[in-house]
């Protein structure tokens, strides 16, 4: 699977580019991360994720964690994340995206006081950015993180879509300087014939678990030009949560054909589960939580030839599962 090409749209390294290639080459080691999702103020199972990703993988990368920080996105809410953090073991690099969870303020009239009828209650949308941002340590919802030379990109919605059509709620909107930033940085990253991990909350239509469901074909509002751009890249692994559907079902991990791109191979799509709370497929086109303890997330290990993705249980502290993803267009890290 050869990536498509371009000129590049950087020279600069990243922190961790210049170790990365000091050490690989065709026997190279593997660079190992973890991904979460879906925390959702479940702190105690967020510890817990944690503890046990240090026992696995106590010299991980990185961690991504693909939206929904917060259950509502109070700014307490982040610093009550920020503690729970603070106090576990967890790689120096994270790459943070936002979810929609993050902009549930609105529906309260106080944090103990439910009022939706009296949407959006004084909260001004540009609150809600600035929140998350304060958190995240930066000033766009979309960013690049490097973990040990394997570049790491954050897509996030740059609206909150009620605030602008009162019909709407949650969709996904993305402007021209995001499409254009992620068409260039995977142009960049193909052209230096590196795979890309792509973290977003949202998933993408007919992709993993639960997109076929309705609940969730309609979760951007430019859906097609996202998919166009991704689906150009046969090295790109797109990790999304949102759904909780959990990790045992046989559709946690797909490639996606994007017609019209050349790439008849497609790209890789990840279901990233949930920190809090589990949710399956109801057999009605709905979806049911699978109750009881529910606690999942991913180790992905990146090789100069494949990327393997395991799906961990943290309540158990086992393995469910892995898949083993062979490399077009890789070289190590250059």
């Amino acid at each position: 699977m050869v990536a498509a090409g371009g000129a590049a749209a950087g020279a600069a390294m990243l922190p961790g580019q210049a170790e990365a290639q000091e050490k690989w080459g065709p026997r190279g080691p593997v660079v190992r991360f973890n991904i979460l999702s879906d925390i959702q103020g479940d702190l105690t199972d967020f510890g817990k994720a944690l503890d046990d990703l240090n026992a696995v993988n106590p010299r991980s990368a990185g961690l991504g964690i693909a939206g929904d920080l917060t259950p509502r996105g109070y700014d307490f809410e982040y610093a009550q994340l920020r503690s729970t953090f603070d106090k576990h073991p967890h790689p120096r690099e994270v790459a943070w995206a936002i979810g929609n969870h993050e902009f549930y303020v609105p529906k309260w009239r106080d944090p103990d006081t439910l009022a939706q009828e009296t949407w959006p209650n004084g909260t001004t949308e540009d609150s809600l950015f600035r929140s998350f941002y304060r958190f995240a340590g930066r000033n766009t919802v979309y960013s690049e993180t490097s973990f040990g030379g394997v570049p790491v990109l954050c897509l996030g919605t740059e609206r909150y879509a009620k605030y602008h059509d009162p019909k709407l709620w949650d969709e996904v909107w993305m402007s021209d300087g995001q499409f254009t930033w992620l068409e260039q940085r995977l142009r960049y990253w193909s052209n230096r014939r590196s795979p890309v991990m792509v973290l977003t909350h949202h998933p993408l239509p007919n992709t993993v678990s639960g997109t076929h469901n309705k609940l969730y074909r309609s979760d951007y509002l430019q859906p097609d030009r996202l998919l166009s751009i991704l689906g150009r890249h046969r090295d790109v692994f797109l990790f999304s949560g949102h759904t909780h559907w959990d990790l045992n079902l046989s559709d946690w991990v797909v490639r996606r054909v994007v017609p019209g791109t050349g790439n008849l191979e497609g790209f890789t799509v990840v279901n990233t589960a949930a920190v809090q709370t589990g949710w399956t497929d109801d057999g009605k086109g709905g979806e049911v939580s699978l109750g009881g303890a529910f606690n999942q997330g991913l180790q992905v290990e990146v090789s100069p030839g494949s990327v393997v993705i395991k799906a961990r249980d943290f309540t158990t502290k086992t393995w469910l599962k892995q898949i083993t993803v062979p490399l077009h267009n890789s070289r190590g890290f250059a």
